[in-house]
């Protein structure tokens, strides 16, 4: 049987292996379909080529930044530019696109820290997000190294850090197999070492509210995938709306399939069928 909607992110719950859920939101609401069991079995999901904004439910032709059409891509807090790139925070000059918003989101507890997926990279995210934000990236093993009480503070530590280590996923790599087991503990003394003087001028700057974390355990995270692509082939709706195949397994926002790959985080708002043997 069929179930229609429009997709979201997948939902993730940290379990050995990870399970994921897939969203879609109709007429009547949310419905989900869990994944982990259709794992080695032919899936089909279907374009119906209807796309509608995650924020506002307008019907659009194309969306951005995941989901959003373009009024609310311009308009939304969500979606500004600091989001990305939260040393560029604008909110004590004024300009925050929704103050209520960034109380919400922005001015609550953020770890940063270091995660393991195509290689070791730092990261931030907020406290609520931990461990999704890592699954969500595909890391295989992560481990919180500060944390903070603003997104501002995540950031501006984050800009210290990766002057000495990469802030990006090889997504590629990192779909191609699990990655090198890591020593974190000891890369993250490395890294600390490297930055001592910047981290602390920053805690100098916000007193009291950048703490370094030498205790934390390194979280382990295994994907339910029984085959890794050799060549990564991706899938994609507005080129082709059928997208189908055995399912191999999932990493990250991905599904792996044995014709390719699909980040389903990419295509937010996109109407879709879905269907399996």
């Amino acid at each position: 049987m069929a179930q229609r909607g429009h997709l979201r992110k997948m939902a993730v719950a940290l379990a050995d292996p990870v399970q994921y859920t897939l969203r879609l939101v109709g007429q009547e609401g949310e419905t989900g379909v869990l994944l982990n069991p259709f794992i080695g079995r032919s899936i089909h999901l279907r374009h119906t080529g209807n796309i509608n904004c995650v924020a506002c439910g307008r019907k659009v032709k194309k969306s951005f930044q995941q989901g959003y059409c373009f009024p609310c891509m311009r308009s939304l807090p969500e979606c500004d530019g600091c989001i990305v790139k939260p040393e560029t925070c604008h909110f004590e000059a004024g300009t925050c696109r929704d103050e209520q918003w960034a109380q919400g989101h922005c001015f609550q507890p953020h770890y940063v820290y270091l995660a393991n997926s195509s290689g070791i990279k730092v990261g931030i995210t907020r406290g609520t997000q931990v461990p999704t934000r890592w699954i969500d990236q595909g890391a295989t093993q992560a481990l919180p190294i500060f944390k903070v009480q603003t997104r501002l503070q995540s950031g501006l530590v984050e800009v210290a850090l990766k002057q000495h280590i990469s802030d990006r996923t090889d997504w590629r790599k990192m779909l191609k197999g699990a990655a090198d087991c890591i020593d974190m503990a000891a890369r993250r003394d490395e890294l600390l070492a490297c930055c001592a003087e910047e981290v602390s001028a920053l805690q100098q700057r916000f007193e009291g509210a950048i703490e370094p974390l030498t205790d934390e355990a390194v979280v382990d995270i295994h994907f339910p995938v029984t085959a890794y692509p050799t060549k990564v082939k991706s899938f994609n709706f507005d080129k082709d709306p059928d997208v189908k195949g055995v399912l191999h397994g999932i990493k990250g926002q991905y599904l792996i399939l044995d014709g390719g790959v699909i980040n389903l985080r990419k295509f937010g708002g996109y109407e879709v069928e879905w269907r399996s043997d």
